[in-house]
């Protein structure tokens, strides 16, 4: 028994230290360098491959370039403008279409009319054509638009006030308009000149004076029509003294507490507004026998030589309760915008008006220019005047632009 237990002991010492062997063989095997290509399923790789890249050479200049010393500079500002990525990343001025505002011009009619003067701009049918372009618009996330009524000629009136007529064009467009799109959101024009057989923005008298006051009585019944109809924002155009004070009580005494109010504060007697006026017929008419139109609206539109007054406009309409303020045209008064923007905490808006409009179409349709760049650069120089919305004509193919 003894022997046999011995036997057993010395043949399991013996196969442990056999299994010892073995893994301590396997082991060093494991230690053992290899060759790349001895290991099983792998890839051969080059020493070339292996190696870094080298060094890139530098770009040809043109025969004749100076050979140089490198400036001295403790400052290069190109050297944040190098490449796309670091030019995005410092961009100070950024643009969407949510800053926008379509302008749309409506008739009472089934069909759409173009607008000579505007190339690609029409009257829409109020139940067909605008429905179709505020789909488009919205479809590349332009929520916000701004209507103007072609009024028919036979109702248009000395006092136009066809312009608070509850069944008016105007009115009839905002309630349709809502009930399509009950997120859209719709500006107005507060103003008689669409209404007026004279053309102008206010009651004119037989001696050609505008009439303040009386003209602010017939905008207040405006304003409340149009916010009864579903307007987000009523918006006075006139520029007649004390209108937006007396339009904010009105709003607030019928109700319309959270109807916004958006002023054409600086509104410039400008020439840049003639393709709208075709638009809508609106130019001010010749006057007749004992009765005398102005020719112009320099009575109460302001002086394009004026940069000053627009500050004291902007005073008033901030302190009679406007709660967005305008610049009109905006291109050529990019100053004004910025006027504005340093001066007050009210959100700023500016109106890339028809005449603007009109020059970048011609101007690209012969061949003077890119109409898709020169139309971008115009918007964005518009945005980092201080502009927070843009009224254009170009809203929903600046959009659709935008996102190619």
């Amino acid at each position: 028994m003894a022997a046999s237990s011995i036997c057993k002991s010395s043949v399991q010492i013996g196969s442990r230290k056999s299994s010892i062997s073995s893994l301590n063989g396997l082991k060093q095997k494991l230690r053992a360098p290899r060759s790349i290509n001895q290991r099983a399923n792998t890839v051969t790789v080059t020493s070339q491959e292996s190696e870094a890249p080298p060094p890139l050479a530098k770009a040809r200049v043109p025969d004749g370039t100076p050979k140089v010393s490198p400036l001295i500079l403790p400052s290069r500002p190109r050297r944040n403008r190098k490449n796309q990525t670091i030019r995005s990343g410092f961009s100070e001025t950024t643009m969407s279409p949510a800053n926008f505002i379509l302008p749309l011009f409506v008739h009472d009619g089934e069909e759409d009319i173009p607008i000579d003067a505007m190339p690609g701009v029409d009257r829409l049918g109020w139940k067909t054509g605008l429905i179709r372009v505020v789909e488009e618009a919205r479809s590349v996330g332009v929520n916000s638009v701004v209507i103007f009524p072609k009024t028919p000629e036979h109702l248009k009136t000395e006092c136009g006030e066809e312009a608070f007529n509850p069944e008016g064009l105007a009115q009839r467009t905002f309630r349709l308009l809502k009930s399509k799109f009950p997120d859209l959101v719709i500006y107005t024009d507060v103003a008689l000149d669409p209404y007026s057989c004279d053309g102008h923005d206010g009651i004119v008298a037989d001696d050609g004076e505008i009439l303040n006051d009386e003209t602010v009585h017939y905008l207040c019944k405006q304003a409340v029509s149009q916010a009864e109809a579903g307007a987000d924002c009523v918006c006075p155009s006139d520029m007649m003294d004390g209108r937006v004070g007396a339009i904010r009580s009105a709003l607030d005494a019928a109700g319309f507490t959270n109807v916004s109010i958006m002023s054409y504060t600086a509104k410039y007697a400008s020439a840049f507004y003639g393709p709208f006026r075709e638009a809508l017929a609106s130019a001010p008419r010749p006057g007749s026998e004992g009765r005398v139109i102005p020719p112009n609206k320099k009575t109460y539109q302001q002086d394009p030589a004026n940069y000053r007054e627009a500050l004291r406009e902007a005073r008033c309409d901030e302190a009679e309760g406007a709660d967005i303020m305008m610049v009109k045209p905006a291109g050529a008064y990019l100053d004004v915008i910025r006027l504005l923007r340093d001066n007050t905490t009210l959100p700023v808006s500016a109106y890339q008006v028809s005449g603007e409009y009109s020059m970048l179409k011609a101007a690209a349709a012969a061949g003077m220019l890119d109409e898709k760049d020169a139309v971008l650069e115009s918007l964005l120089s518009i945005r980092r005047a201080g502009a927070d919305l843009i009224l254009t004509y170009y809203a929903t193919q600046a959009a659709k632009w935008m996102q190619e």
